[in-house]
């Protein structure tokens, strides 16, 4: 399979991110401004914050053309119609699905509509959205598709079914498309799937430090995954404990795994305390989801 280029910025390009008006989508966003981006163009529910967010990268970086749009994710209709305007407007060539949502309880105490909104937002939304963008995705410029996953999709834990599944369901379909695109020719479109464990974000507030995974600094993960998509790394786990996790897991029989990751690596039961943003915050931002074990 070919190697994809490696790009040393965005110079020029047409960035997308959802979640954008805070956490690490502003940060994407703020990232993409300073490497000389074209236009950046931000995705979020949450109206106030975007705009408010929108008016800083504006007043930071005057050289480049900042658009808003307010997008439930959880709604197809509004995806299209975003992609639709994103495409109309001049193409989009770096996208970056951010956005997301998270529950964390025992899945009895779910609601349907959590189940729903973290399936459609975590996963569907971005099938939804890289399926409207792919077809000029890498064509007349170099393309990337960033794809903030969580470590979640590929370790079980109590109290994050929903989201786990969510994410496990978006990082294979990532990969998935990733390894489709390795076999066309004459694109140079790359994918990087990013799986961090619990970010600062504020939206894994509560979440207990596990044996030596401290809580992710956002500034750091933000860096990391945006430096990964340049170089068109496929796949980051962060941090190391996430890979070493992952070998144990792979070796040790279920029954051992399970005393480790509860009694030892204190996995199990890192979301015993969860509390997350508050409520009012949580849904309507639909700011990054990306940072569970």
């Amino acid at each position: 399979m070919p190697r994809r280029q490696v790009l040393e910025s965005v110079d020029g390009l047409a960035v997308l991110v959802t979640g954008a008006a805070q956490g690490m989508g502003e940060l994407f966003a703020r990232r993409a401004c300073a490497d000389k981006a074209a236009r950046v163009v931000l995705w979020d529910l949450n109206e106030p914050l975007l705009e408010q967010a929108a008016d800083a990268l504006r007043a930071a970086f005057p050289q480049t053309a900042i658009e808003t749009r307010v997008v439930d994710l959880a709604d197809p209709a509004q995806i299209a119609e975003g992609a639709a305007q994103a495409l109309a407007a001049g193409g989009i060539d770096i996208l970056v699905n951010n956005a997301g949502v998270v529950t964390g309880k025992p899945f009895a105490q779910h609601s349907t509509g959590q189940i729903h909104s973290a399936m459609a937002v975590n996963a569907l939304a971005p099938m939804y959205l890289t399926h409207a963008l792919l077809p000029q995705l890498g064509v007349r410029r170099p393309g990337r598709i960033l794809t903030i996953a969580s470590a979640a999709a590929l370790v079980s834990n109590p109290n994050m079914s929903v989201y786990a599944a969510s994410k496990a369901a978006v990082a294979s379909f990532s990969d998935s498309l990733r390894l489709e695109l390795e076999r066309e020719p004459g694109r140079n479109l790359a994918v990087t799937t990013f799986c961090p464990t619990y970010v600062d974000t504020g939206m894994f507030a509560g979440a207990r430090r596990m044996l030596l995974t401290p809580m992710l600094q956002k500034q750091q993960v933000a860096d990391r995954a945006w430096d990964a998509m340049l170089r068109a790394t496929p796949m980051v786990l962060l941090p190391w404990t996430s890979k070493l996790g992952q070998a144990l897991r792979g070796v040790l029989p279920r029954a051992a795994w399970d005393l480790l990751a509860e009694k030892v690596l204190g996995i199990y039961h890192s979301m015993d305390e969860f509390s997350g943003r508050a409520p009012a915050a949580d849904r309507s931002a639909q700011t990054p989801g990306n940072s569970a074990v």
